[in-house]
């Protein structure tokens, strides 16, 4: 059997797989993609990308092309049943993002396999490509304790067997990895193989979805709709190229194949329930609008409204499991591959700071603790939304239905969270909130709110989450507040002398683990002259708290929360959430080496502060 070794190896190439792939590869990391597909997916699937993922795909350099070639989806609709009976009207419309401080307030619609590429694209261009088809037969872990604890020994073994070879060729291969990661879907063969199991419940709850052009007279065909008749319920979302999908509920439209626990059985439904008869379906609940095809269906599916979370996304913190193969619930709410790609982005910053030596071990663990949390508030939420959304329309006859009162407000109620704006990280070695209260509009575990500033060199705005985009350092965005000559000096120095003693006993290494922002308060007449060498590293490290004409800006103390006078040192994780926060003396540097050495491995001797009492400097 052929034989090779590789840091990482990623089974499964979906958005999961990908988002894992892209951000090991162009972190140089030694990483191969599987994928037991033969060719990548071109229609279907998943479709919708929220507010807090294109912020994501921006910190890659890939949000232009997913907003050229995706449709933006600005406002939501709702449709009841009229007064009469005969139909749906329209009950309201609002703004389908409710997040303030959303940087792009409205989701993105593609296909999932045009989101998959935009991935692909820059993976393969940093070396990498998927390898298909193939699929794991194998897979163990060392059983020696040392290998487990050494995370450079190549503690597990993946056995691949590749589904298109001829000619007699070996059709095996043993695979030896650092670590794994698991992307293989909601039934995921590495979940399964290494022991872990999904906790929850299947509902009863049947949906048909659909993709094609419409036509139609219906008013917000371009607008996401939710449609909630007497005849059921139906949402449209439009889609990219003048394309719709429809989710249409179909309980009590079919006599569906049961399992023998009284379950759906869709694969069996799938030869019974055609495109057609659930067109029909979409046509008799969205009366009396009219629904027509102008093209043949590109995609359609059923399926049943499972929300489940994996009791562990671990084995050993050596194999990982993200995306489907740790959390499945209804794609209604748009949340599935936006879930996905998060559990990707949380997890690969965090291996590779291990794969370089920079960070212990023990840092992997956070990974299930934020991520697992998140899966377990979002079934939380699906749950709600589920029910209201195949809930009946309250009547005369029905007062217990759902109003659309109830509807709007729980869509808009959950607005930030559904965005993936909200997500707060629990406190843990890497998000450490003793200092929270130095900025009280800032919240450490969240990501790093939007803000404009100007450069000081060239007077350009710059979004502050431009200047700490994904190349796996962490952020330091130093507030300076009224701090200035010898006492901004004294600070830079401790600062620099502190950051300077991880990653490598090199001075110039501070740049590849840390990038630092300076912000200065106020006039700055000379940035070379009156700002310390190690707070401009590059000329485009020093920003200023100012209002340029020609966009939003300006104000970042008070929309922070954070005193003008006082300032504040705001560290951001590589991946975009704010890990802790410290003021500008003493008592900050003491903070950030207790901070950094929780979990970053030191290179040298920690420097401490030169006295417990806070001073002047």
């Amino acid at each position: 059997m052929k034989e090779s070794y590789v840091d990482v190896l990623i089974i499964g190439a979906g958005p999961a797989g990908m988002m894992a792939g892209l951000a090991l590869a162009k972190a140089g990391v030694n990483v191969r993609i599987v994928d037991q597909k033969p060719e990548r997916l071109y229609t279907g699937q998943a479709d919708g990308i929220q507010p807090r993922t294109i912020e994501v795909f921006q910190t890659y350099g890939l949000a232009e092309r997913l907003l050229r070639e995706g449709n933006q989806m600005h406002i939501a609709a709702f449709y009841n049943p009229r007064p009469d009976g005969a139909g749906v009207e329209l009950t309201e419309r609002v703004p389908d993002i409710t997040a303030p401080t959303a940087r792009y307030p409205f989701e993105v619609t593609l296909h999932q396999g045009a989101i998959e590429a935009i991935m692909s694209d820059p993976m393969e261009a940093a070396g990498v490509h998927v390898e298909r088809p193939i699929v794991p037969m194998s897979i163990e872990v060392s059983r020696n304790p040392h290998d487990i604890q050494d995370p450079k020994a190549y503690a597990v073994k993946v056995v691949l067997k590749r589904l298109d070879i001829q000619n007699g060729k070996d059709d095996l291969e043993a695979v030896n990895a650092m670590f794994v990661i698991g992307a293989d879907g909601a039934h995921s063969w590495v979940r399964k193989a290494i022991g872990i199991e999904l906790e929850g419940s299947q509902t009863d709850s049947v949906w048909g979805v659909v993709d094609l052009v419409l036509d139609t007279d219906f008013p917000d065909s371009r607008a996401k709709a939710v449609v909630n008749s007497m005849n059921g319920t139906m949402i449209n979302i439009p889609r990219e190229n003048d394309k719709n999908r429809l989710y249409i509920q179909l309980e009590g439209r079919y006599q569906l194949e049961k399992l023998a626990d009284g379950r759906v059985d869709v694969k069996g439904s799938k030869a019974v329930v055609d495109p057609d008869r659930v067109f029909a379906i979409a046509q008799e609940i969205i009366k009396p609008f009219r629904l027509e095809k102008k093209s043949e269906f590109e995609w359609s599916t059923i399926y049943t409204v499972g929300q489940r979370v994996a009791s562990a996304y671990s084995a050993h913190e050596r194999i990982f499991i993200v995306g489907d193969a740790c959390h499945t619930h209804s794609p209604k709410a748009g949340q599935g591959m936006n879930a996905s790609m998060a559990d990707s982005h949380n997890l690969s910053w965090k291996l590779v700071h291990v794969l370089r030596g920079w960070a212990k071990p023990s840092m992997l663990a956070t990974y299930e603790l934020e991520r697992r949390k998140y899966a377990q508030d979002l079934i939380a939420f699906d749950r709600v939304w589920a029910r209201v959304i195949t809930g009946k329309p309250i009547t005369p006859e029905n007062l217990d239905g759902v109003s659309p009162e109830e509807l709007r407000n729980i869509f808009q109620t959950f607005g930030v969270f559904s965005s993936g704006i909200g997500i707060q990280y629990l406190p843990s070695s890497i998000t450490n909130v003793r200092y929270q209260i130095l900025a009280s509009n800032l919240s450490i575990g969240q990501r790093l709110t939007p803000q404009i500033f100007m450069g000081a060199a060239d007077r350009r705005p710059v979004n502050i989450q431009d200047a700490f985009p994904a190349d796996t350092r962490f952020g330091i965005l130093f507030l300076a507040g009224g701090l200035k000559g010898a006492g901004l000096a004294a600070f830079a120095f401790k600062l620099e002398t502190l950051l300077s003693g991880y990653g490598s006993t090199s001075r110039s290494s501070i740049q590849d683990l840390f990038n630092v922002m300076t912000v200065a308060s106020g006039e700055l007449r000379n940035y070379i002259q009156d700002i310390p060498t190690f707070l401009r590293s590059h000329w485009s490290k020093v920003l200023l708290d100012g209002m340029d004409t020609q966009t939003r800006g300006g104000d970042a103390y008070a929309n922070y929360g954070i005193s003008v006078t006082e300032g504040a040192v705001v560290v951001v994780r590589p991946d975009g959430h704010v890990g802790t926060m410290a003021p500008v003396d003493n008592y900050g540097i003491q903070h950030l080496e207790s901070y950094f050495g929780a979990f970053l491995v030191p290179r040298r001797r920690d420097i401490r502060a030169e006295s417990p009492v806070r001073v002047r400097l």
